[in-house]
């Protein structure tokens, strides 16, 4: 029996839930809520009844017309080429048409053509946060960056020149690896540590990340907070040593040193485990705790984290406790004029 405006009750989760419209009931059934064994009950019957038993009911899962495909997106950041030079210590060079922009942290410059011109801005980078910006946009990123440790400012590499192609490098700080990383093929995001970051087109936003985890951010060595990576564009980040480069399928774990970890997919988990027992975290070797990471997604690992090589050259150093070996000569020190 039809009735004009019929309300229903549904048996969601073993409770009547209601009444609804047929309206929502096409939205509860898109959603996956319901189907067509879901019970409902509704004026004129004396029992609940399974949906596809009722007639007036046939149309909630009948399949709706896709939606026009939305128009392609524009790209938010410069399209820019590259050229990765050296080995062990490494530099990235940019090439930029008339008007593109790179971005990258001061004094991570190694040369640049005539035709580009350096701007300072205040801010993380992204559009509109120059001298001719909104104030608000500009110390919202300015603060955002002052909370990773980084400077509040960040230096644009602009091609000023009509025509033309012009050319900017930057340099590693130190031995290692650089790695370019298209944000549009990761899902428009990357999570990476602090220092990490180098350069990238225009228009990549350096955002915060924080660790929900209270382990994490006391004990998982980049503290609470790391880098975010946000837009469509080219950002290119650095790592010590070799780069070890892992994707792992959902539910696959490893556990890495805490320092050794360089960038990693938002959709990776990551949490810190004692390692070992209390002898192997004391005495062991490879610190208190190490990092767990938890598919899946995609996790790049360095193999020459910077606070250990500033550990073995300041351990080696005199004023770190290191003894001067006097290479060259066994007389050593006592011929060195200091």
């Amino acid at each position: 029996m039809d009735i004009p405006n019929q309300q229903w009750y549904v048996a969601l989760g073993g409770q009547p839930a209601g009444p609804y419209g047929q309206e929502k009931l096409r939205s509860l059934a898109a959603d996956g809520r319901i189907g067509p064994d879901t019970l409902v009950y509704g004026q004129g019957f004396n029992e609940w009844t399974p949906i596809k038993a009722v007639g007036e009911l046939a149309g909630v899962f009948s399949p709706q017309a896709a939606p026009p495909p939305p128009p392609p997106a524009r790209a938010l950041a410069d399209e820019i080429d590259y050229v990765i030079e050296g080995t062990e210590m490494q530099y990235v060079e940019i090439e930029l048409d008339p008007g593109e922009s790179a971005v990258a942290e001061a004094g991570a410059m190694l040369y640049m053509h005539q035709a580009i011109t350096m701007e300072t801005i205040f801010g993380d980078g992204r559009r509109g946060q120059s001298g001719g910006g909104g104030l608000l946009g500009s110390l919202v990123g300015a603060g955002k960056r002052l909370l990773t440790g980084e400077s509040l400012f960040m230096t644009v590499f602009t091609h000023s020149g009509p025509t033309g192609k012009a050319r900017v490098a930057f340099a590693a700080p130190y031995p290692g690896k650089i790695l370019p990383m298209h944000l549009g093929e990761l899902g428009g995001e990357l999570i990476c540590q602090k220092d990490a970051f180098l350069c990238a087109a225009r228009g990549v936003a350096l955002e915060i990340a924080f660790q929900k985890k209270i382990g994490v951010g006391l004990f998982g060595g980049e503290g609470f907070i790391m880098q975010r990576l946000v837009g469509d564009g080219l950002a290119f980040v650095h790592a010590g040593g070799t780069v070890v480069e892992m994707q792992l399928e959902a539910g696959q774990s490893i556990r890495v040193d805490t320092g050794c970890l360089v960038a990693l997919s938002p959709s990776v988990r990551y949490d810190v485990q004692l390692a070992g027992g209390i002898k192997t975290a004391f005495f062991g070797g490879e610190g208190l705790f190490l990092a767990n990471l938890t598919g899946p997604g995609h996790v790049w690992l360095q193999s020459l984290p910077f606070s250990r090589l500033a550990g073995r050259i300041w351990g080696a150093a005199p004023q770190g406790g290191g003894k001067d070996k006097g290479e060259g000569s066994i007389l050593g020190g006592f011929l060195r004029n200091d």
